[in-house]
């Protein structure tokens, strides 16, 4: 829609901050790697995500019309925060208020930049600003829960004849804090982005999350790890999905294995010992992570509602960069649904706003 910008935008306020050129190192945020907050599948996702662990909750709604913001669409908050901390190693002043162009964006989280792509693009956008968190994660010494979608508002600003010169979008106070608190974000391998499977990619984020670079890595039960990731599939499609990607070890850094112990079967997330450490921030540690452990990271749980018990200090996992240590202790899950398969502005420019119905 062609006009000024209304004096109730959030950008008034702002100060906007240009995204940097060239290459910038990728950083993923915590809460995000550890949380069911996006859908696993490129099909249309509307039922909710509601998730439980301990006292910390996590509710994503979506609306019909758009879906839910899928993990693909969250390469876009990983670039946003791997911009936000690169500025802060330059000294430069960041804001909450991005300026960018499709083709830095794309480039950077390893898409291709034709017309599809961009398409694509303002599709992931619309998507992120129309999807809702409710979330009591983060919430400080007075419990509390707060609402938010991951991108406040988004514009694509281009020429009258069509031409787009560039993007502005603005983050949620929410996931800003979560970037600016350096030891809630850890760096990510880049081909990262390169993989194409929604398990795959969440399971990437579960490893670098957990096993970080602990020698002996980290353990999951498969139907924890099914009730972890909020996927609508049924779990034995889950799990074939997991041996399959164990079949063909396609997460950069990280060495995957099966294992049986009384009748149930785990994953165990290793390192590689020949793929440096993608940051500075871990510490190996000798001792095996487990999850949702009694033992070996074996949870007794039933299907209708998986409990793990809280693992003693000596079995914790490793603590990267002294981060919170809430993600280790969960203790109940709820997926709701049936189960089924699954830049500045040109001298000419005209802003066109896209809003949640």
């Amino acid at each position: 829609m062609a006009g000024e910008r209304p004096t109730t935008s959030e950008r008034a306020t702002l100060d906007p901050f240009d995204a940097l050129a060239g290459d910038v190192p990728p950083r993923d945020q915590r809460d995000l790697m550890e949380r069911p907050f996006f859908s696993l599948a490129k099909a249309k996702r509307v039922t909710p995500i509601l998730y439980q662990a301990g006292a910390t909750q996590v509710q994503v709604y979506a609306v019909p019309e758009h879906g839910m913001a899928t993990i693909w669409d969250a390469d876009v908050l990983i670039w946003a925060a791997s911009q936000i901390l690169a500025a802060q190693d330059r000294g430069l002043p960041t804001s909450r208020f991005f300026r960018f162009t499709p083709y830095q964006l794309l480039i950077a989280i390893g898409r291709a930049t034709g017309n599809r792509e961009y398409h694509l693009l303002k599709g992931a956008l619309t998507r992120l600003q129309s999807t809702v968190i409710r979330t009591t994660i983060r919430h400080g010494e007075h419990w509390r829960r707060q609402q938010f979608s991951w991108i406040n508002e988004w514009e694509e600003l281009t020429t009258r004849v069509g031409r787009c010169e560039g993007m502005e979008f603005v983050l949620p106070e929410w996931f800003h804090q979560g970037v600016l608190d350096r030891r809630l974000v850890l760096a990510i391998d880049p081909a990262y982005f390169a993989l194409s499977g929604g398990i795959e990619r969440w399971l990437y984020r579960v490893a670098r999350k957990h096993a970080g670079r602990q020698r002996d890595g980290w353990r999951f039960e498969l139907r924890h790890l099914h009730a972890k990731s909020a996927s609508l599939a049924r779990f034995s499609d889950f799990a074939l999905d997991i041996r399959r990607i164990v079949a063909r070890q396609p997460l950069p850094g990280y060495l995957l294995a099966l294992e049986r112990h009384d009748g149930r079967e785990l994953i165990l997330m290793r390192p590689t010992l020949s793929t440096d450490p993608v940051d500075k921030l871990c510490n190996p540690s000798p001792a095996i992570g487990t999850s949702g452990a009694t033992d070996i990271g074996i949870s007794g749980a039933s299907l209708s509602g998986l409990r793990a018990h809280r693992l003693p200090p000596s079995r914790s996992p490793n603590n990267e960069s002294g981060a919170p240590k809430d993600s280790k202790s969960d203790s109940k899950f709820f997926v709701v649904g049936k189960a089924s398969r699954a830049g500045k502005p040109g001298r000419h420019s005209v802003r066109r706003r896209e809003r949640t119905p």
